[in-house]
């Protein structure tokens, strides 16, 4: 069922923007061409808890839906992150001024396997403690908002998240945040 790649050709290559065509041929021997991808880098997004049990949320506006959304901090991972845990660290504190004495990691998702190259890693980060303020790129204006995790859960069920990685996370992120919890109660 795999493609072979015949031949691979950038039409644009800008940091937040490359487009190749490859020219593929399929198991059978048919030629697809053009097959347009768009390289992106990994990005790493968090349900980050604080340690009184709140759920870390920002809302900001999205430009290309012409929206303020409600969503989950998160962001690139840089070529000089060591690792997407590193880099969720570092978009935690940049976005929210929180620092986490626990991440764990829920594994990645592909935001469009079929014409995207990147993989979204995703986080559960508990124990947050306010340490500094905000540190936002030039262009962000992020509002943090704090909420309890039963309000979280019924913003998932009311829909109000409509970045669908971060609806992912959130997923995972709660079925995690439940099986600690579980392990840590008296039986």
């Amino acid at each position: 069922m795999e493609w072979k790649l015949l031949s691979s050709e950038y039409l644009h290559k800008e940091p937040w923007l490359t487009l190749r065509r490859d020219r593929c041929a399929l198991a059978d021997g048919r030629v697809v061409d053009p097959y347009y991808v768009l390289e992106y880098p990994d990005w790493a997004n968090g349900m980050a808890v604080t340690e009184d049990n709140k759920v870390i949320l920002v809302r900001q506006y999205r430009h290309a839906i012409g929206k303020v959304l409600l969503e989950i901090p998160g962001g690139v991972i840089d070529t000089t992150d060591a690792s997407p845990e590193i880099a969720m660290k570092r978009e935690l504190l940049e976005e929210t001024g929180y620092a986490f004495s626990e991440i764990y990691n829920l594994g990645a998702v592909a935001p469009n396997p079929s014409t995207s190259t990147n993989l979204t890693h995703m986080f559960l980060a508990l124990g947050g403690k306010k340490v500094q303020e905000q540190q936002l790129d030039d262009n962000e204006e992020i509002e943090v908002i704090l909420a309890d995790v039963a309000e979280v859960e019924q913003m998932l069920k009311d829909h109000q998240f409509l970045q669908s990685l971060h609806v992912s996370c959130l997923f995972y992120g709660l079925q995690k945040y439940r099986e600690l919890k579980a392990a840590v109660l008296p039986k």
